[in-house]
C-alpha cells in the first residue's frame, strides 16, 4: 500500500510539474504581445546631433547664407529690441515664445521640443505678469493652444497665445489678460500642437506636385486592402499641393515662417503685416515690425543682412541638411523589413524624388528620405483634434515625416507621449486609416517589435 501511495504521489507531482511547465510556457508565449513587451522603446538615440548643419553641395555663397540665417533663426525677441540678450524687436502683444530656436531645439537648432521647456520660464521673463498654464510643464513639450469653438459654437481653430507682454519692463502701461485656458480645458475646448522639425525642409519644398501624386497612386491595391486612402491638401488660390505644418496647411517655407513669426512671437512681417492682438495699450511698434533692410552693417553677410527675418528663417530651413541615420545593424535592417511588411511604408514612404526642378539650389532629382507621403489621412477618433485647416478636416493629419525620429523626445501632434510604442498605438481609433497596420503591429512577435523600434530609433 505504501509503495502504491508513493507511486500515486510521485505521479501527481510529475503531472503538476508538467502542468506548471505548460502554464509557464504559455504565459511566456502570451507575453510576446503584452504591454510589458510593448514598452521596449529604447528611447532617444544618444550621441552627437544627427542634424542641424547645411545641405551637401552648397556653393560658398549659399554656405554663408546658411550660417547667417541660422544666427537670425536663433535671435531672441523683446518688445523694442533694447534688452540685453533680447535684441530682436516686435514681441507680442501675445506670444508663445521669444525665439524660433527656443522651440525648434532638439537635437539641434531647427529640431523640435527640447528636454527643458523654455516656455516654463517665459511667463515672468522681464517682469511679465503671466500665469503659467497648467499644461506647460518644465519637462513637457513646447505647446501652442488652439480653441476648437468660439463661445457662440462656431468653429474657431486658431492659436490662442499662452502669454502677453503685460507687465514687462519694455511694455509700460500694457494691460492685456491671457486667454482663459482653465475654462477652455474644463469645456474640452482646447487642443495642442508641438513644433515640427524643419531639418531638410528645403528638399520637401522641392518635391514636385507630380512626384507626390505619383507616389499617392503607387501600391494602390495594397493600400486599398489596408483601408488606406490619403489625399493632398491644396492651396485655395492656385490649387497646388501644400505640405508644411501638421495638416499640410502651408504652401511654402516663406509662408510657414511668416505665419509662425506672427502667430508664435507676435512679430508682424512682410508676409503677415497685421497685429493679431489689437489691445491699444500694448501697441509699441509700427507695421511691419520685420521687413527688408535698406542698410546693413559692413560685418554682416549682405544678402542676409538686407533680408527680413522671415526670409532668413526660410533660407535657414531651405538650406538645412536632412537628418542622417544612426548606426545600422542586423536588427535595424530586420526592423526596416518589418516596417514594410506590416504596411507602415504605405503612408510613411521611405523615399520620394524631388523631380527636375529646385527652387533654390538647382539640386534636382534628389532622393528625399523623409518617410512621408505628405498626404492627409483620416487618423480616427483617438487623434482627431476637431480643427480644420484648408482641406484638412478635424480628424485628418499630414503623414508626419519620420526622419530624425531617433533623437526626438515627444511624439504626435500634441506631444502627448514620449514613448514610441504609445505613439504607434495611438494611430488606432474609430475610422482610422491606420487600423489594419496597427493590428499587424500588435500581432508581431517580441523580437519583430523590438527590431522595428530599433529601426525607428535609427532614423
Amino acid at each position: 500500500m505504501k509503495q502504491r501511495i508513493e507511486f500515486f504521489v510521485t505521479k501527481r507531482l510529475a503531472l503538476l510539474f508538467f502542468v506548471l511547465a505548460i502554464s509557464i510556457a504559455t504565459a511566456g508565449g502570451n507575453s510576446q504581445n503584452s504591454s510589458a513587451a510593448d514598452s521596449l522603446d529604447p528611447g532617444p538615440r544618444t550621441g552627437p546631433a544627427a542634424a542641424g548643419g547645411p545641405r551637401d553641395g552648397l556653393s560658398s555663397d549659399y554656405m554663408s547664407m546658411f550660417t547667417a540665417a541660422r544666427e537670425v533663426f536663433q535671435e531672441v525677441d523683446s518688445v523694442s529690441g533694447g534688452i540685453a540678450g533680447e535684441t530682436g524687436k516686435g514681441l507680442g502683444p501675445g506670444f508663445n515664445s521669444n525665439s524660433c530656436a527656443s522651440c525648434h531645439a532638439q537635437p539641434d537648432v531647427g529640431g523640435s521640443s527640447p528636454a527643458v521647456n523654455p516656455q516654463f520660464s517665459l511667463a515672468s521673463l522681464d517682469m511679465a505678469s503671466n500665469q503659467l498654464p497648467e499644461f506647460i510643464l518644465v519637462n513637457g513639450p513646447v505647446r501652442e493652444a488652439r480653441f476648437i469653438q468660439n463661445p457662440d459654437g462656431t468653429p474657431d481653430g486658431g492659436v490662442h497665445d499662452l502669454f502677453t507682454i503685460a507687465g514687462r519692463t519694455d511694455a509700460p502701461g500694457c494691460v492685456d489678460p491671457q486667454p482663459d485656458f482653465a475654462t477652455a480645458l474644463a469645456q474640452n475646448n482646447v487642443i495642442f500642437r508641438i513644433p515640427t522639425p524643419v531639418f531638410g525642409a528645403g528638399l520637401v519644398e522641392d518635391i514636385s506636385d507630380t512626384s507626390i501624386l505619383n507616389n499617392a497612386g503607387a501600391n494602390a491595391r495594397a493600400k486599398s486592402q489596408m483601408g488606406i486612402s490619403g489625399r493632398p491638401n491644396r492651396s485655395g488660390n492656385d490649387g497646388s499641393i501644400t505640405r508644411f505644418g501638421w495638416k499640410a496647411q502651408n504652401k511654402s517655407l516663406l509662408i510657414f515662417a511668416g505665419e509662425a513669426y506672427n502667430v508664435e512671437q507676435g512679430v508682424t512681417n512682410e508676409a503677415f503685416p497685421n497685429e493679431r492682438d489689437l489691445t491699444p495699450s500694448c501697441q509699441f511698434g509700427p507695421n511691419a515690425e520685420d521687413d527688408t533692410n535698406l542698410t546693413t552693417d559692413s560685418g554682416s553677410f549682405a544678402p542676409s543682412a538686407y533680408s527680413s527675418d522671415v526670409v532668413n528663417f526660410a533660407m535657414f530651413m531651405r538650406l538645412s541638411a536632412p537628418p542622417t541615420l544612426g548606426p545600422q545593424t542586423a536588427q535595424t535592417q530586420a526592423g526596416a523589413q518589418v516596417f514594410n511588411n506590416i504596411g507602415c511604408a504605405l503612408c510613411h514612404t521611405p523615399s520620394i524624388n524631388t523631380g527636375t526642378t529646385s527652387y533654390i539650389t538647382n539640386q534636382s532629382n534628389v532622393q528625399v528620405n523623409a518617410f512621408s507621403d505628405f498626404l492627409l489621412h483620416n487618423m480616427g477618433s483617438g487623434l482627431a483634434d476637431h480643427v480644420s485647416q484648408g482641406a484638412a478636416s478635424g480628424n485628418e493629419f499630414r503623414t508626419a515625416p519620420l526622419w530624425g525620429l531617433g533623437q526626438r523626445l515627444f511624439f504626435l501632434h500634441d506631444g502627448r507621449t514620449s514613448n514610441l510604442v504609445e505613439a504607434i498605438k495611438a494611430h488606432q481609433g474609430h475610422n482610422s486609416e491606420a487600423n489594419q497596420v496597427i493590428n499587424n503591429f500588435q500581432g508581431l512577435s517580441h523580437t519583430d517589435k523590438q527590431n522595428l523600434l530599433l529601426f525607428l530609433r535609427s532614423l
